[in-house]
């Protein structure tokens, strides 16, 4: 099945007047016909959709997803008019998941985590396409990428991102660093592990994990 796509690469600065105009970054894949098809096997085409914060509830909705986050949003990849790009994925006419990625500063530039995720919002694959930190290596192993594989924002809610910690014991402290020596990365990687969760649901999941953050789920 082949759908027609139009592609929102990253957006750098631009200049008019004499004056700095800073855009908004998003996040895409970066050859979505190959990526897609490697990322979600068994797939046969896909659709893209484009979402924003801004155009979603705006500055109240940021706050709401700061919070839920536990960390405020900063910089050029976080604003509210970040424009999101989310791959709806199919098997012939049936939609079977999705597939994206947000930017994430790490220690010493830009990281794009992307999560392959199924139709009930539970993490198939979490896969770095740009990855700038020592431990590259490492964290692109396959044994780190899938200790994320059956988690979702309901288990990433006890992560605190202050702290780099779980609140309560749960999966999420299986994921093990792999490179010690790369904390900031590693943390990194969990925020936007976590973030990624929070945007899908306000996006697409319409919100099912919100009564594990609200403390309301039985």
């Amino acid at each position: 099945m082949k759908y027609s796509i139009i592609l929102i690469f990253c957006i750098g600065i631009s200049v008019f007047s004499g004056q700095s105009l800073f855009a908004a970054v998003g996040c895409d894949l970066n050859d979505p016909d190959r990526d897609v098809a490697r990322l979600f096997p068994g797939s046969t085409g896909y659709k893209t959709m484009y979402v924003a914060i801004d155009k979603k509830g705006g500055d109240a909705l940021l706050a709401q997803i700061e919070d839920r986050l536990g960390d405020k949003f900063q910089g050029l990849f976080e604003t509210a008019d970040v424009p999101y790009t989310i791959y709806e994925i199919y098997r012939g006419t049936d939609r079977i998941g999705y597939i994206h990625g947000v930017n994430q500063k790490g220690q010493y530039g830009g990281i794009q985590v992307f999560l392959v995720m199924d139709m009930e919002g539970i993490i198939k694959s979490l896969y770095f396409q740009k990855l700038t930190s020592k431990a590259a290596k490492e964290l692109r192993a396959p044994e780190f990428g899938k200790q994320f594989e059956g988690l979702s924002l309901a288990d990433f809610y006890a992560y605190d991102i202050a702290s780099g910690k779980t609140k309560i014991p749960g999966k999420v402290d299986q994921i093990k660093n792999p490179a010690p020596e790369a904390e900031q990365d590693f943390h990194a990687s969990m925020r936007a592990a976590k973030k990624n969760l929070i945007l899908m649901d306000e996006f697409i999941y319409g919100n099912k994990f919100l009564k594990y953050f609200k403390g309301e789920a039985q």
